[in-house]
């Protein structure tokens, strides 16, 4: 019987467990405050023991902090002595490790070079990872979409911007691909591997937004300027990157084909699966 084990049962996470519910495996997933059948794990302090009995797969979405990764803080240790049974583990990072390339191509090759602390502190995670000697691989994930957080729903909901800086591109990956590879993952494992997790069309982000509004047959929100642009520091920092990131690896080395090979199919069928 494969078990599962997520350290962050969240949005991505939620996907794959979906997929393989439905195969029969058992899932256990770790959340901030527990609930919903998850159980509360915020990095101050271990899980009680006996949580990791029959895990055979382990994924990890949970960040980390400015301490460190708070996995690996608490349960180092146990998650080495499930080395014998341990079929596969999988760890999500960002293509943020890559840092600003200034619109350029980036592949796994590619130096990492982290412009943000938040791409800094993944990378750190990423190498701590690689140590531990699991059969772990890597995933570089670019900007997740998908049921209920899309651009459809921002303009929608009115919170949609469009906001133009010169030579700002960016990828994006719909979470049903992230399932998808990573499932392909787990059936063709190479340890070590990174892998990059995006679409085939990097593109400025207004594009995106412009494309959802005529979806709706909405006219699409005006466009700012970046300088003009109230945003958040966590939101401005997404923009202090721009690069076009391959994902030929995930094709050439795990055989994976998109079900959404851009935003316009992604979004087309999201659109599909609005509320009426």
């Amino acid at each position: 019987m494969s078990h599962l084990f997520c350290f962050g049962l969240g949005y991505s996470a939620k996907a794959l467990a979906r997929r393989v519910t439905a195969r029969g495996w058992t899932i256990t997933g770790t959340s901030r405050t527990g609930g919903d059948g998850t159980i509360a794990f915020d990095g101050s302090a271990p899980l009680p023991a006996g949580y990791f009995d029959g895990v055979t797969h382990l994924l990890i979405s949970v960040p980390p902090t400015e301490n460190g990764d708070p996995v690996l803080s608490c349960h180092a240790n146990e998650l080495r002595q499930l080395l014998p049974s341990l079929e596969w583990a999988g760890y999500l990072s960002t293509t943020g490790v890559y840092g600003d390339r200034h619109g350029g191509w980036v592949d796994e090759t590619s130096p990492l070079k982290p412009s943000t602390a938040r791409g800094h502190r993944r990378l750190a995670a990423e190498t701590e990872w690689l140590k531990l000697g699991l059969p772990l691989d890597i995933f570089r994930l670019a900007s997740i979409y998908g049921p209920g957080r899309n651009q459809l729903v921002s303009i929608l909901d009115g919170t949609a911007k469009r906001i133009v800086k010169e030579g700002q591109i960016f990828s994006r990956i719909h979470v049903e691909d992230i399932a998808g590879v990573l499932e392909a993952s787990i059936a063709k494992l190479q340890p070590g591997r990174a892998y990059n997790v995006c679409d085939d069309e990097p593109c400025p982000p207004q594009d995106v937004v412009a494309f959802a509004a005529r979806l709706l047959k909405r006219p699409p929100p005006p466009e700012i300027a970046f300088d003009d642009a109230e945003l958040s520091p966590m939101a401005k920092s997404f923009y202090a990157e721009s690069k076009r990131v391959s994902n030929q690896r995930i094709k050439t080395e795990l055989g994976y084909r998109l079900i959404y090979p851009t935003y316009r199919e992604g979004l087309a069928s999201l659109l599909a699966s609005l509320p009426a």
